[in-house]
């Protein structure tokens, strides 16, 4: 006979269960026609990764899911893998590289590569260990990366389509432009953050009208340097005589021109705008429209370049001050007003954001739009939550060119070529040996990498040897869900449904399972900053990983945030010590008696009122699974089990596993088995360790609970009369402890219970479960009948809508014990009220106490007279 340990010990078990598991190739997947498939592709980690709670609840959310539809008999295809993801891995490989003394700008392309590449193989498997802690059970044999050879093969196969369908270009535009970095960024990779900042109101000196100005105000002085023009709305009355003159730009000295556009907001401000069509993506707009020239006055570091003149060097901030001081001695600064505004800020450094026109590599989106917004609009893609679908589409309605080119070395090489002689561009797989318009044979690639995303992007078909036919890709895609956060719908979401359909002419996925943010016990969202950030490793280390995974999925609600609470940590390990014990205490049990031929003809009421409420439960956590109400499902397991089946049932028939004459101790022992059977599969996708554990230990069947087929509930488990009848004396005992609690009687009192019921079907039910009735209502014997014949009168009643309990005043209460502990409290009180009278009808008290502390004195005062009046009652019931 197997048996548990005394006590249930996670470090013990987790780490000898997972390697148990991936031995056995449990979590593999293969193409099986006989089967349907369910894929999950995991949002890849960044291989700089550590794990944090995110990581945890989006990880343990796809287990979950994984878990519960490879029970059910699915080909359940968890396909896992990192990222290499280009910025912020290369920000690591630098400050690693100066730790060892050695600068980027000293080492050449191929060199840094190298020992990024280093970097990559000594951290890039961290993320995916610490995966394997929290149980994780992803296909890890195909463990992809996104620059592995396949993934890199289709990155360049979906750059040279959309190059040669014209949705590819490069062009000089107006990017996001981080000076640290010192690379382009995406819109989606600048946050918008609050800062305190001024607008320095200029005059502009009208040329050939001496004295006469016209008033700009800006948030950035120093690209003044660059205008080429000031624009005024052309219905603006003020203005409509100076359209067409030049004015002189201060400090520069140059002549610009005054021009008419309707981008202008005659409202706001004084109504003339200066336009920097370099450093501003609404004056690049403008300057397309009326032909301006395109001044950049900065470089890639922040600095002032050559085209700023006297201020060539200095940093953009440190240019600002010289230049409004200059204004200022020129008596052209009319005034700096306070201004908070939101200012672009690189989200990996939280560089403010310099907007340059620079030469890049761009993708069309209007088209590739199209079919992403009509995905969802017609149903093929839904989100859960629906509401979610609303950023989608605000997102994708309003999409600019996506710009995807990076000046970083860390990334997919752009396949593009350029002739060192007559600079002729060819985009190819391979390297050309000559040019093909002057035959030159010296051809350089371009330096530039692409966005991270973009190779993220087709991760849902890359991963599955796309743009091969392979049989796995024909088999497991489309993918069924995709689980992530809400943060990244923009980043990723949108770029894997427009690429999937682009590329295969499929939705990546048919559902957007959303989650929300892990917060601190006070809603703070977990960081660096604040420090109040909690490592899920040394959860799992102090807790284990199962006490983890439930903390994460209580209460969970799609979309919603949640706060973490170390004491919701303690809550999930009770849970798992509550199962081990009752296992435990089940399996010292089950040799007592043969459960080989039991029926359900021999089955007691009680073992039919939990088999029923067993088959309600495997119902609705399955329709609840179906709906991705993890949160809900587990609620509901858990309450199952703790009170049904613990707090109640297993109570209720002890009696009969005692009694080794009993004939029904069989049925007890083979519903005990049964039904903890049936909870530990439904726990095992939130539970996996502890429930495997317990179930390997308790049964010789099956050599694993993550093989076993999900539960099904059956007919013939549907007893609605024997669970009406149990219910009705659970309500019983209910009212009976809630009786002996309010008169502070210890269980360990015992005394007879009179049920009494005008209905002999009542009394019958009664009749036939006078043993766990008289365990669970601590009654040392139960009287069953119609009405209160022979029931003394100061019996205490406890009342339920079918039947009336009494038991006798004397066998609860010692009568002269209890009249000397209420005399006590009786003298005790009376010392209280003189107090607390003697303080109220104080008058230098009521003058001068503070009005809150008299509330609190009359609030003592009437909870005194209130008590004393109860203690008085019963006193004199008492001695009647």
């Amino acid at each position: 006979m197997k048996e548990l340990d005394k006590t249930y010990n996670p470090s013990e078990i987790e780490g000898r269960i997972y390697d148990k598991w991936m031995e056995k190739k449990y979590f593999h997947a293969e193409v099986n026609r006989d089967k349907k498939p369910f894929t999950i592709v995991m949002p890849p980690p960044n291989i700089t990764g550590q794990l944090h709670m995110g990581h945890a609840l989006d990880n343990t959310m796809q287990d979950i899911l994984i878990r519960y539809k490879r029970m059910q008999g699915y080909e359940a295809l968890w396909q896992p893998g990192t990222d290499h993801a280009a910025i912020a891995t290369e920000v690591k490989v630098i400050q690693n590289l100066k730790t060892k003394g050695i600068e980027k700008k000293d080492l050449t392309r191929d060199q840094f590569l190298k020992y990024a590449w280093e970097w990559k193989d000594e951290y890039g498997g961290r993320i995916v260990r610490q995966l394997k802690k929290l149980g994780s059970s992803a296909d890890w044999d195909r463990e992809r990366f996104t620059m592995d050879e396949g993934c890199s093969e289709a990155v360049q196969e979906v750059f040279i389509r959309l190059y040669e369908k014209g949705y590819i270009y490069k062009g000089s535009r107006i990017i996001n432009w981080c000076p640290v970095c010192k690379t382009s960024i995406s819109d989606a990779e600048v946050e918008h953050v609050e800062q305190e900042g001024h607008f320095w109101h200029i005059k502009y000196p009208i040329v050939g009208e001496e004295g006469r100005f016209v008033e700009i105000a800006t948030t950035r002085p120093e690209t003044m340097l660059g205008d080429t023009a000031v624009a005024v709305n052309p219905d603006d009355e003020r203005y409509k005589d100076i359209v067409g003159k030049m004015l002189l730009l201060p400090i520069v000295n140059k002549e610009i021109p005054v021009i008419a556009d309707p981008y202008v907001d005659k409202e706001f401000g004084t109504g003339c705008v200066k336009i920097t069509p370099a450093h501003d993506p609404n004056d690049f707009e403008v300057g397309k429209r009326h032909n301006l020239p395109e001044i950049n006055v900065m470089n890639d570091d922040g600095t002032i370049n050559a085209n700023g003149g006297k201020y060539e060097g200095m940093d953009r901030y440190e240019a600002r001050k010289a230049i409004v001081a200059e204004l200022e001695s020129m008596g052209l600064l009319v005034k700096v007003v306070p201004h908070v505004h939101a200012v672009g800020t690189h989200d990996r450094c939280k560089t403010t954001v310099e907007p340059l026109v620079k030469q890049q590599w761009f993708v069309k989106m209007d088209e590739m739009a199209k079919p992403a917004i009509a995905a969802l609009k017609e149903g093929r893609l839904k989100f859960v939550p629906e509401n979610y679908g609303k950023t989608y589409l605000h997102w994708l309605e309003g999409i600019r060119d996506w710009c995807i080119s990076r000046q970083l070395w860390w990334g997919h090489r752009i396949p593009a070529y350029y002739c060192d002689e007559c600079g002729e561009m060819v985009v190819s797989k391979d390297a050309p040996t000559c040019c093909p318009k002057c035959g030159c044979t010296h051809m350089t690639q371009d330096p530039d990498t692409l966005d991270t995303w973009f190779s993220s992007a087709l991760w849902p078909f890359s991963t599955l040897g796309w743009p091969k036919k392979t049989p796995e890709y024909e088999y497991f895609y489309p993918t069924d869900v995709l689980v992530t956060g809400y943060d990244i719908i923009f980043f990723w979401v949108i770029r894997m449904v427009f690429s999937g359909i682009e590329q295969t002419g499929k939705e990546p996925f048919h559902t957007v399972l959303i989650h929300g943010l892990v917060r601190d016990s006070q809603g703070r969202k977990m960081s660096k900053s604040l420090g109040n950030g909690i490592d899920p490793l040394e959860v799992i280390d102090k807790y284990g990983a199962d006490a983890l995974r439930m903390t994460l999925m209580t209460g969970n609600a799609p979309g919603n945030d949640m706060r973490f609470y170390y004491e919701r940590v303690e809550a999930s390990r009770n849970f798992a010590n509550k199962i081990w014990n009752a296992s435990r205490f089940i399996m010292m049990n089950m040799e007592k008696a043969s459960t080989d031929n039991v029926s359900l003809e021999d089955l007691t009421m009680a073992d039919k009122w939990i088999l029923t409420k067993c088959n309600s439960l495997i119902e609705e956590v399955t329709e609840n699974l179906d709906r991705y109400e993890m949160g809900i499902a587990l609620q509901k397991v858990y309450d199952f089990v703790w009170e049904e089946f613990c707090d109640w049932y297993i109570e209720m028939v002890k009696p009969r596993l005692w009694d080794d004459g009993n004939k029904s101790q069989a049925a007890a022992i083979w519903t005990l088995k049964t039904v903890l059977i049936e909870s530990l599969k439904l726990l095992h996708p939130f539970i996996p360790f502890v429930t495997e554990e317990i179930f390997c230990n308790l049964q010789d069947e099956e050599e694993s609970i993550m093989v076993s087929a999900w539960p099904v509930s059956k007919k013939e488990w549907n007893f609605a009369e024997e669970e009406e009848a149990v219910e009705m004396m659970k309500e019983a005992v209910r009212a009976i402890r809630t009786v002996r609690t309010s008169m502070n009687v210890p269980p360990s009192k015992k005394a007879t219970v009179y049920v009494v019921s005008e209905d002999a079907k009542v009394r019958e039910i009664f009749e036939h479960n006078k043993i766990f009735f008289a365990t669970l209502g601590y009654a040392n014997e139960v009287l069953i009948q119609s009405d209160k014949a022979g029931i003394a009168e100061d019996a205490v009643s406890a009342v339920t809508a079918r039947a009336t309990m009494y038991m006798p005043f004397a066998e609860l209460v010692d009568v002269a014990k209890e009249i000397e502990r209420l005399e006590k409290e009786e003298k005790k009180l009376e010392g209280e009220l003189k107090r607390s009278n003697s303080m109220l009808s104080n008058e230098r008290f009521i003058s001068k106490a503070p009005a809150e502390k008299i509330a609190e004195e009359k609030a003592k005062l009437e909870k005194y007279e209130a008590t004393m009046k109860q203690v008085q009652e019963r006193l004199a019931a008492l001695k009647k």
